[in-house]
């Protein structure tokens, strides 16, 4: 699935503990963050999973940033700034990058990527030089569906040769959308290209070979698929729904 001889673009991600004020104090206190030592990545497909409140979206914003992102998403150029919310855990990390330099680049949060879209059609508003939409179908992307714009992204502006970090992009997929997402990611690894996403799909974490780092309360492990509470619960739930349902539904005397 992967070719051996592709040097990673971000090899590792370190927490600079010794400057951190307080353990006791957020984004400090959230489990991805408290036990953090050092992630390392060793494939071209990661996946950060784990329960709400972790700080899988945290963490990745944080290293989306120390890369050099905008904290909001959108590519290394992209400077804009809607409401700063962004936690400062990207002064505290140490990111390791590869021998190659990627030539492409973007961070999509499924949370802000409304932003994006509105930042973009206003750069298109001024004078002067090519329409950036053109490089994502040439549509507005806040003239299609949420999930639209999301594969507009994928499909025309991901280039290859470049480091996608992705927080929760099955947002505004559906299942059959998810897939041909999976099927878009492997394009582009074969195009030499890197994925770090945060992500609650069972879906998207089946593309082969990839790492998973669950986070939890006792900090951060690598575990396989089957492993997941995202598999083993959806796996249950569709082989007996029907006993999952009363289980679920119970109704009061």
């Amino acid at each position: 699935m992967y070719n051996a001889n592709v040097m990673l673009y971000l090899r590792h991600a370190e927490l600079l503990r010794d400057k951190v004020p307080s353990f006791g104090s957020y984004p400090f206190n959230l489990p991805a963050v408290r036990d953090l030592e050092r992630l390392v990545f060793e494939k071209q497909v990661t996946f950060l999973v784990g329960e709400n409140g972790t700080g899988k979206s945290t963490l990745l914003e944080g290293i989306a940033a120390a890369w050099g992102f905008n904290p909001e998403g959108g590519t290394l150029n992209f400077s804009f700034s809607t409401r700063p919310s962004h936690s400062q855990l990207y002064e505290f990390l140490r990111i390791a990058r590869g021998v190659k330099r990627p030539k492409d680049g973007f961070f999509l949060r499924a949370e802000s990527y409304y932003n994006v879209a509105s930042y973009i059609d206003e750069l298109d508003k001024e004078p002067g030089g090519p329409a950036i939409i053109g490089s994502y179908g040439g549509k507005s992307l806040h003239e299609q569906s949420h999930g639209e714009s999301f594969l507009a992204a994928f499909i025309h502006r991901f280039g290859g040769r470049g480091l996608y970090i992705l927080d929760e992009p099955e947002a505004a997929l559906s299942p059959v959308r998810q897939m041909s997402l999976i099927a878009r990611m492997h394009e582009l690894v074969k195009r030499n290209s890197q994925f770090i996403i945060a992500t609650h799909s069972p879906i998207l974490m089946s593309y082969p070979g990839a790492d998973i780092f669950l986070l939890e309360s006792e900090g951060i492990r690598k575990v396989t698929l089957e492993e997941t509470e995202h598999f083993t619960v959806t796996k249950a739930f569709m082989n007996d729904r029907e006993k999952m349902l009363r289980e679920l539904l119970v109704d009061d005397e």
